[in-house]
């Protein structure tokens, strides 16, 4: 709430890399924090978890650039630009199947704003609404300044 790191529950955490399998360890809560953290050697690896997202919005920071790939199901979109919102430097690809990967390079933020078919029709319905509403209001004005001049 204040802008302090909230620590995020995931869960399936897989480590690839150039070792098979590759070994990590989870440490903690200690006495001080009750934060777990994920510890392994050194070296070049790809961290990989499931997490719970709520209200379509996915946000994070590191404390030294990383690059972050999201891939984002078939049911999901970040096309339209008035419901979604991405993070600058962001690389959106969509694939055939629908699904959606959203790559940064060397980055220490990520925000992403999604959505779904359901949003993206009501956005339209309201849109429509909102057309016809400025039509009806305007009509009347149009007609008493046509007979006026």
């Amino acid at each position: 709430m204040l802008g302090e790191p909230v620590p995020l529950t995931v869960g399936e955490i897989q480590l690839s890399g150039n070792c098979s399998p590759c070994r990590f360890n989870i440490t903690g809560p200690s006495f001080t924090s009750n934060v777990k953290a994920l510890t392994f050697e050194r070296g070049n690896y790809t961290v990989s978890y499931v997490s719970p997202l709520q209200d379509n919005h996915l946000q994070t920071s590191f404390g030294s650039p990383y690059h972050v790939n999201i891939t984002l199901p078939k049911e999901f979109a970040v096309q339209n630009p008035l419901l979604a919102g991405i993070s600058p430097g962001a690389n959106v690809t969509r694939f055939p199947d629908n699904t959606t990967l959203i790559q940064w390079n060397q980055t220490m933020s990520v925000d992403l704003r999604f959505y779904d078919n359901g949003r993206e029709a009501l956005l339209y319905f309201f849109l429509q609404f909102m057309g016809i509403l400025a039509v009806v209001m305007l009509l009347p004005f149009l007609i008493t300044r046509r007979t006026k001049g």
